[in-house]
């Protein structure tokens, strides 16, 4: 049975008062408009019209009931909805259910969007471009992705500058070139992939993804950082000190075999960068890819400085094709380029062949683990070596005594190593 271990001094409590006073701070001036379906009482019919209709900073409400619509933003407000069990965005037929352009609108920063249910859009259900210090909570963002060919595995009429993501149409929320933002508390569900971080138009760093259910996503992973080929220019422009924490992420990836992890850090060419990262407490179970995958698939890749720590990782499954694991996985560690400065520490595995694969030519960091598997916990299938001093192998008397989990490969320190659970 899975055990669940927190790391507390990383939980952050989310409530909507703390981040709407805290990210989108209004000036006294600032008015609140109203959108209700049937447009009585002074307030608009369209979500649209009173984005269209309101200055910098001002609140726009909106009333339970159901908007069929492609709400796009371009400048700073809050968008604040009734909840998002009474409060629905229908984009179906349309690109997006909400688009905070930031493309478009050079800037553009201090957006709130909360409180509604995003569904059946042809792409995003939620795309960000291009945006900084905004807040996306407590929505359910599900069934979108709509546009998505499976018989080709491709997004007709998706934006050119998305340049990889004809294969998912971008997954359900999706962050380009955004930075200094909070996306918390929403369930993204039933889309074809979760929560895309990626870099075509700009850097993306500095984000904070926590507190998200993200489930049954079939076709891609829960939540996904992955630096892409630029919009425009030749370098890719990175995916820095962005922080994935507290969130649950099961059952993605799986309608496909390998089609998606719990979270996976990706790189598509050199040069591209993923680094200096902290996926930390999530809990991550029954994807169709390990629980968090690494792929770096050639030289001069940027994939260093990672930290994965206190994690529970469970039920997941194997990595395919070039990044070959030998079996389900916990962690793969999958570089061409070598991945240094990865750290793997505190986390729990349990109900996996093997816990943490390593395949790159550097020495990745795997200590303070609780291997409960009495399988592999650490296998060394590369050039590189592991690091994994002090973790608990399932008994005391450490690699391959009976009942413990075992080493695989070579280049594999493993002594000392706990005696007791960490």
């Amino acid at each position: 049975m899975l055990q669940i271990r927190r790391v507390h001094r990383w939980i952050v409590p989310f409530t909507p008062a703390v981040l709407l006073a805290a990210v989108v701070s209004q000036p006294g001036a600032a008015a609140t408009l109203c959108v209700n379906p049937g447009g009585t009482g002074g307030c608009y019919s369209q979500i649209a019209a009173a984005v269209a209709a309101a200055s910098s900073h001002d609140i726009i409400r909106v009333a339970a009931g159901t908007y069929k619509e492609d709400v796009i933003i371009g400048k700073p407000l809050s968008l604040v909805g009734s909840g998002n069990a009474v409060t629905t965005i229908d984009a179906n037929g349309l690109p997006n259910g909400v688009y905070i352009d930031g493309l478009d609108h050079p800037g553009l920063t201090n957006v709130l969007v909360t409180g509604f249910t995003v569904k059946n859009a042809n792409f995003e259900g939620i795309l960000m471009t291009n945006l900084s210090a905004s807040a996306i909570y407590n929505n359910k963002v599900i069934s979108n992705n709509k546009g998505l060919d499976l018989s080709s595995f491709t997004c007709p009429g998706l934006p050119p500058f998305e340049t990889s993501e004809s294969e998912d149409c971008g997954e359900g929320v999706h962050l380009v070139g955004v930075d200094h933002t909070t996306i918390a508390n929403n369930l993204v569900q039933s889309n074809a992939g979760g929560i895309l971080v990626s870099d075509e138009t700009a850097a993306t760093h500095d984000n904070l993804i926590s507190g998200n259910t993200v489930s049954n996503n079939p076709y891609d992973c829960g939540i996904t950082l992955a630096s892409h080929p630029p919009a425009q220019g030749s370098a890719p422009f990175g995916i820095t000190h962005n922080t994935i924490v507290n969130n649950v992420s099961s059952h993605n990836g799986t309608q496909v075999p390998g089609a998606g992890a719990g979270i996976g850090m990706f790189s598509f060419l050199p040069g591209g960068t993923v680094s200096g990262n902290v996926v930390v407490n999530n809990q991550l179970t029954n994807n169709g890819l390990p629980g968090i995958t690494f792929h770096a698939h050639s030289p001069g890749e940027v994939l260093t400085d990672n930290m994965i720590v206190g994690n529970s990782i469970s039920g997941n499954g194997p990595d395919s094709e070039d990044a070959a694991t030998p079996g389900p996985t916990g962690i793969n560690v999958f570089g061409v380029s070598a991945l240094s400065g990865t750290i793997i520490s505190q986390n729990v595995f349990d109900n996996e062949t093997l816990d943490v694969v390593v395949n790159t030519p550097a020495q990745v960091q795997v200590n303070l683990n609780d291997f409960l598997d009495a399988n592999f916990g650490v296998d060394n299938i590369g050039s590189g070596s592991a690091n994994a001093l002090e973790n608990w192998w399932g008994c005391s008397g450490g690699p391959s005594a009976p009942g413990c989990a075992a080493v695989g490969g070579s280049k594999v320190s493993f002594v000392p190593w706990l005696t007791a659970p960490f």
